[in-house]
């Protein structure tokens, strides 16, 4: 399994404050931040496109881990390359060619991920394992923070895992959706070892025992 890592969500941030939710995300230690790009059609809410990645870059070293909420992410994976993305994730359940995607991805020279919703079935992902270097499981219906974890995900979560050893895979096995100090765990036990945290990263009243709590 690889070594686990926190990615906070800046969707979770102070809107008007980016530059300083990704300064807290750096002084946690922290290496990786997960951008929820969301079109207002894949999901009921729309958050913030290339142009906002794009000013973060100069702005931050972190690792830009984005994730696209979109009905056709096929249609912008040159934009957010462009951007400054160093890894994007697209879901099965979008309208789009998975495999012309990943592959597009990869052309790009950026890391692909999949991702599936809480209530996907994961044998759908079987196809793509061997060609992405992330998987990601929601443990919520994407569109909104804050909501509360789907503990059935982590069968899926499982299964994953399983599949990842028994390929002799190394894709890294993401989570996102009501993580906090205890649903992490439930993860990181399930075999996950990439957490998307963010109300609960955010509201920490020491952001680095939270982290240390996840990772240890």
């Amino acid at each position: 399994m690889p070594a686990p890592v926190v990615a906070p969500s800046l969707l979770a941030a102070n809107h008007g404050e980016f530059i300083a939710g990704l300064h807290a995300i750096e002084e946690a230690g922290l290496t990786w931040v997960h951008l929820d790009i969301m079109d207002g059609h894949f999901v009921p809410n729309i958050s913030f496109g290339p142009q906002v990645v794009a000013d973060l870059r100069p702005r931050s070293k972190l690792h830009f881990d984005v994730h696209l909420m979109l009905t056709h992410p096929d249609r912008f994976v040159a934009a957010f390359a462009k951007a400054g993305a160093e890894r994007l994730t697209v879901h099965i359940e979008a309208a789009h060619d998975m495999g012309q995607t990943l592959a597009a991805i990869k052309a790009a020279g950026l890391k692909a991920g999949i991702a599936m919703n809480p209530d996907g079935d994961p044998r759908r992902l079987l196809p793509y394992l061997a060609s992405v270097d992330l998987v990601l499981c929601m443990t919520v219906f994407p569109g909104f923070g804050g909501q509360a974890f789907i503990p059935s995900v982590l069968d899926s979560i499982r299964f994953l895992a399983t599949e990842r050893r028994a390929r002799g895979l190394d894709y890294r096995l993401e989570v996102d959706g009501g993580v906090n100090a205890e649903t992490g765990l439930l993860c990181r036990a399930a075999g996950a070892d990439t957490l998307v945290a963010g109300t609960a990263f955010f509201k920490a009243p020491d952001r680095k025992a939270f982290v240390a709590g996840l990772t240890a």
